[in-house]
């Protein structure tokens, strides 16, 4: 059973970093007429009523400290890493951040080992972040030159930083023994709460004409149902079944997946360099999910 288990769990972080391997496209096409406060409003907004509507069942009370830790959560996961992460696409080549958000398993690596002795990452967890790095180093500049954009490579640095925070956080969160689409409801909840002094802050509009526009309402659908109410259900479970290591590293497939679906969207060749930077990524992939401490 319990290995029944792992395998849905590999399965479900799969699924999710396949789905989301398109949403920096879809970021990318919506930032044409939405704000990066726009688009994670409404996508979040739209995520957490699809949510209410697949699982309406309330959620069991909790704790004042356990509904302090899934308010520091959604704050960490939810409205900082997106928003550094949109603002660093305007600040940056979508290259970079591509590269520099995949770090984020180095990071929770780290973060378990400061922290959770029982969870500590074996010495191949890091080979294997060696190999996956370089590899999406590979495909994220081969047959470009790199260009550093430092206010846009800092965001998505603080971006990746703020999703291991949230995988390790939401280790400690599994074990309240919550639902995992109640959890991802309650995270987005949150998430939406302490977005509303950005909006303020920020030129938000509730232009709804725009959602009429060309090229708009598929692009916010793809992002509100798929990227963020089943992925991050998904992901959920996904870390519940496996720890924050071992799903953290599906992450290094997010370069792979764009450069795959740009064979068949954009009719784009796969070359030879890009075929041995993905060659990396596979076995850093396979060696950080070695069995071992993680």
């Amino acid at each position: 059973m319990n290995e029944q288990k792992r395998v849905f769990g590999h399965l479900a972080a799969l699924f999710t970093v396949s789905i989301w391997g398109f949403a920096f496209i879809n970021i990318a096409i919506l930032l044409r007429s939405f704000s990066p406060v726009e688009i994670l409003f409404y996508r979040f907004s739209m995520a957490t009523l699809v949510l209410y509507l697949i699982y309406p069942r309330k959620m069991k009370r909790n704790t004042w400290k356990q509904e302090l830790l899934f308010a520091v959560t959604g704050l960490v996961g939810v409205t900082m890493h997106f928003l550094l992460q949109d603002f660093a696409l305007t600040h940056t080549a979508p290259s970079n951040v591509s590269v520099i958000v995949s770090t984020s398993p180095v990071l929770t690596g780290f973060l378990l080992w400061l922290f959770m002795t029982k969870e500590r990452p074996s010495g191949s967890f890091f080979l294997g972040a060696v190999c996956a790095i370089v590899g999406i180093g590979v495909i994220s500049f081969a047959g470009s030159q790199l260009e550093l954009h430092p206010l846009g490579d800092l965001l998505a640095f603080l971006a990746g930083l703020a999703w291991a925070v949230y995988s390790v956080m939401l280790k400690k969160i599994g074990s309240i023994g919550q639902h995992p689409i109640q959890i991802t409801r309650r995270l987005f909840t949150y998430g939406l709460l302490f977005l509303l002094p950005a909006m303020i802050l920020t030129d938000f509009r509730f232009g709804v004409e725009r959602f009429m526009e060309p090229g708009n309402l598929l692009p916010m659908l793809y992002l509100g149902i798929l990227s963020s109410a089943a992925c991050f259900a998904l992901w959920n479970f996904s870390l519940g079944r496996l720890g924050p290591a071992r799903t953290s590293v599906y992450i290094y497939l997010l370069p792979i997946i764009t450069v795959v679906g740009s064979v068949f969207v954009l009719d784009q060749a796969i070359t030879l360099l890009k075929a041995c930077g993905i060659g990396l990524v596979l076995v850093g992939l396979v060696l950080s999910n070695r069995r071992g401490r993680v």
